[in-house]
């Protein structure tokens, strides 16, 4: 985050971050989530390109019927969803807070071009909103 006080996502984003392709383990996925605290993972193709999204939640299923049955578990690509919300770096804070309240979900993949640049989070969001919210 900039010194001065954030205007848009690009200022706060998480630069190149988390992501998967279709064929990552679900198992993988999990073990990325974790590793990057993450609630969920934008999925990309080879060129970088927004194809879905995958959460916990989606996955939480599988896995524990995987982990119950020892059975293998699924591709990411046979449990993302295709529609997909994102932001783009030059959204508002504000707007982008005002759209995560409620139901939303709790991390955006950041998309310019078609091409994700990062991902940006309730945690990020927050932050921002406390660097404004001192400086008044």
């Amino acid at each position: 985050m900039s010194r001065s006080s954030p205007a848009v996502v690009g200022d706060i984003m998480i630069g190149d971050g988390y992501r998967v392709t279709a064929n990552t383990s679900i198992s993988a996925l999990a073990d990325g989530l974790g590793r990057h605290r993450l609630p969920g993972a934008p999925v990309v193709d080879a060129q970088d390109r927004l194809i879905g999204f995958i959460s916990e939640q989606d996955v939480l299923g599988q896995l524990l019927d995987s982990a119950y049955h020892c059975g293998q578990p699924a591709l990411v690509g046979e449990l993302m969803r295709d529609e997909v919300l994102t932001v783009t770096p030059d959204k508002s804070i504000v707007d982008l807070a005002e759209s995560m309240r409620g139901e939303r979900p709790k991390v955006y993949p950041v998309v310019d071009d078609g091409h994700v640049i990062g991902l940006v989070t309730r945690r990020e969001v927050l932050a921002a909103l406390l660097v404004m919210r001192n400086r008044c």
